[in-house]
């Protein structure tokens, strides 16, 4: 208990206080690591990609091209390019996917530090990774160019969004 004069809180307030604290920096670590994870994946991923672009030729025809439908074209393409795809466009698909679940799983756990700066910049970087990879699933399904240059920039787009988080998380 206090002192009844107002100065110190009862002891129990100040552990409960005291282990919100150290769960909030416990959280916050996760978040900088997971966040410091991203970049690096998203810029194997843009590496990857790269050699995709240079290197591999994605057939016109493939279960999922040139759907009428475009989800469900694109879980085909997606689903052929791991499955039969060459082993560079094999693994950027994979690591697409696993990517897409890190970044949502990044703002989930942004959004319970509650600091509404950090969870947007989380949130919006997770938006431009799942644009990416939607282009990236529309380059499979369409074989456009454009495609693939605007899930590079998206891409991009991301590590500056996954930049400013780290930066306002040390803050």
């Amino acid at each position: 208990m206090g002192t009844g004069y107002g100065l110190s809180p009862p002891a129990g307030q100040l552990r409960t206080a005291n282990r919100a604290k150290n769960g909030q920096a416990g959280t916050q670590a996760i978040v900088r690591r997971m966040v410091f994870g991203a970049i690096l994946l998203i810029l194997v991923q843009a590496g990857i990609g790269m050699a995709v672009n240079l290197y591999v030729t994605v057939p016109v025809h493939h279960p999922g091209a040139h759907p009428s439908d475009y989800l469900s074209g694109s879980f085909h393409s997606v689903v052929w390019a791991i499955a039969h795809g060459s082993v560079a466009l094999a693994v950027h698909a994979a690591l697409g996917l696993a990517l897409a679940v890190m970044v949502i799983s990044i703002a989930v756990r942004a959004a319970g530090l509650r600091r509404r700066t950090i969870t947007a910049w989380s949130v919006l970087g997770g938006l431009f990774v799942i644009g990416a990879g939607f282009n990236g699933a529309s380059f499979l399904d369409f074989n456009n160019n454009v495609s693939s240059l605007i899930m590079a920039v998206l891409a991009f787009a991301a590590v500056g969004c996954y930049a400013a988080t780290l930066f306002l998380l040390d803050a």
